[in-house]
């Protein structure tokens, strides 16, 4: 769904205001859309927007090292307070740098403004100078991208970008302004009213779908509760906490719902999918009735999609009716805001329970009560001496606890932390589900500080991951973003290795990065934390773990770098191989039925 300008809305032609430029418009706009903070490079093509952000009174800009790191961090500071983030860059490989975190924000949904400058739009289609049609770059991957050539539809694509990113399921939308567009001048009128012609999110839901739902939860005997993402982008952690105790039925919470329901709830049996606790995953097998609340049957955590639940009817509640019937049929599809319809189906059991007669599960519940008695969550000892980055990644959420921000990079690091750390509220994991994006940690975690600067925000991230974008610990030092690293440093690509380990007989190939034990430490994580301005320290030995992570908590006036040496043998259990189903789940090596072919 792409466009020019001209298909958008612009301020009333009657009206005359303000005279200014184009580019001092955008600032005006997204002042009153009330963003406050944008992070951003500039660049030729953008650079009446830089002068531009010069006289701002309300916008703090953030002047990011790379334009990925930009885009992360606006990614990690909408996903930490659930605002719209915004970012900017200027045309060409500016713009071109942007592609993996819009991406990232269009698998997970995460509300993003992508502002980038274009060349004049008399040489569009030369091949001049740092050209690159972006619209027709991110078609696949926004919600909506808009080209804007005329100063006086900039407030108007602006206000768009803005409605479009925040509503429905939300996304990237991304505005490309040219140069003579951002010069040009226009009488500024600010009008926040939008109509998209075809654009109008479905909200609310058909009663006679929560009826049915409600009928399907009454008669089931083995519910469970399969909460996705999006209901953290409802805001609908409160409605889901009310249904779920109402009903009496498990929960399982998605790697991009971790938080929205408490870890410390009694109903909560963990995380579902290919490294999910056994319960989970089990209990989604085992199930007659699959409560589904906004999560779309990803292939992490159904496994083999022709074996997943093969007992269960399907209840699938979405924002997005193209989820809805994508992977598994639904028994009762409904469209609607997940808060919207998880109060509504609250509504309606609380009527049924009083109305007729609702199965009992307590037969459920003996058999699930038992899997997490059998297959609690634990792992193994190292065996070289080195430290168990399990260990050092749950004694990172035991010391600072539930009010702290997690954002993780990709790999083994991220799936324990999913695992390890113990999550009591929404925005406090932050992680790249769907893309699976190494190098989001260190700017999502910027940016989350600057959304929460009061909130301890950590990025814990592999050694990998961390050489990606670490230049964004300058960006931390400039601009006094205090956040923490903990570099879980097996010297590898670890989950890379991992498979290496149980599919390809050991055959590491290019998986060693040489940055940690017995290695040439080639970069040393010390030197370059402390090069950046960081407070950068290593620990090799259990007795050092707690005394390094009390440091940093302590550490406020700068970032801090912790290079935590581990074992590269540590592996992610348990684990479900892809392509196979959930019911071979193995919850360690020595410990799991057969793997049979894919």
């Amino acid at each position: 769904m792409n466009s020019e300008s001209s298909a958008l809305p612009s301020p009333t032609a009657a009206l005359r205001g303000e005279r200014m430029s184009g580019a001092q418009a955008v600032v005006r706009s997204l002042e009153a859309l009330g963003v406050r903070d944008v992070f951003g490079l500039p660049g030729g093509a953008v650079l009446p927007l830089y002068d531009a952000l010069m006289d701002a009174e309300k916008l703090r800009h953030v002047l990011v090292r790379h334009e990925q790191g930009g885009g992360h961090a606006a990614e990690g500071f909408a996903s930490a307070s659930n605002q719209v983030g915004v970012c900017i860059a200027t045309s060409g490989p500016g713009a071109t740098n942007l592609v993996t975190a819009i991406a990232d924000a269009y698998m997970d949904s995460v509300p993003l403004l992508a502002i980038t400058g274009q060349v004049f739009s008399h040489l569009m289609g030369t091949d001049a100078f740092q050209e690159a049609d972006i619209v027709g770059i991110t078609m696949p991957i926004t919600k909506h991208s808009i080209l804007v050539k005329r100063p006086e539809d900039v407030p108007g694509a602006i206000a768009a970008a803005y409605h479009l990113a925040s509503t429905g399921r939300p996304g990237p939308v991304l505005v490309d302004i040219t140069k003579d567009a951002q010069e040009g001048k226009l009488d500024f009128v600010w009008d926040p009213r939008v109509e998209l012609a075809g654009y109008r999110p479905i909200t609310k839901a058909n009663s006679k779908q929560i009826q049915a739902a409600a009928d399907l939860i009454a008669d089931a005997k083995r519910p469970v509760f399969y909460v996705g993402g999006g209901v953290v982008r409802a805001g609908a952690a409160e409605e889901l906490k009310q249904l779920v105790e109402l009903v009496g039925a498990p929960v399982v919470t998605t790697l991009m719902a971790r938080g929205v329901f408490p870890d410390s709830h009694p109903q909560h049996l963990g995380m579902p999918g290919m490294h999910g606790t056994v319960p989970a995953v089990l209990a989604l097998q085992e199930a007659d009735l699959l409560i589904t609340l906004g999560a779309r049957f990803d292939d992490r955590v159904t496994g083999k999609a022709a074996l997943f639940a093969p007992d269960a009817k399907v209840i699938h509640a979405d924002i997005d009716p193209a989820e809805i019937g994508k992977i598994r049929a639904a028994d009762v599809p409904i469209v609607g805001d997940a808060a919207e319809v998880i109060s509504d189906l609250f509504a309606a059991m609380s009527t049924a329970q009083v109305s007729r007669e609702c199965a009992n599960i307590s037969a459920w519940w003996e058999r699930l009560r038992g899997l997490q008695e059998k297959f609690p969550l634990g792992y193994q000892e190292t065996s070289d001496g080195l430290l168990s980055p399990q260990h050092v990644i749950q004694r990172i959420g035991e010391l600072t606890g539930p009010e702290g921000v997690y954002a993780a990079g990709v790999g083994q690091h991220q799936m324990w932390a999913a695992q390890f750390i113990s999550y009591e509220r929404p925005g406090a994991w932050l992680n790249s589900g769907g893309a699976g994006t190494m190098g989001y940690s260190v700017p999502a975690a910027m940016g989350a500080k600057v959304a929460e600067p009061d909130r301890v925000v950590w990025a814990i991230d592999g050694d990998g991951c961390f050489q990606m974008t670490n230049q964004e610990l300058a960006t931390c030092v400039v601009n006094n973003i205090p956040i923490k690293v903990a570099v879980i440093n097996n010297s590898s690509l670890g989950m890379v290795r991992q498979w290496q380990t149980l599919i390809y007989d050991g055959r590491y190939s290019n998986t060693e990065l040489n940055t940690g034990h017995g290695s040439q430490r080639v970069p040393d994580f010390v030197k370059l934390g402390e090069a950046y301005g960081c407070l950068a320290i290593r620990v090799e030995r259990e007795d050092q773990v707690d005394d390094a992570i009390k440091l940093a908590l302590e550490t406020n006036d700068r970032p801090v770098v912790i290079d935590f040496v581990v074992s590269a043998d540590a592996m992610v259990w348990p684990m479900v191989r892809q392509g196979t189903s959930n019911s071979d789940i193995q919850y360690a090596l020595e410990h799991a039925p057969e793997w049979e072919g894919e």
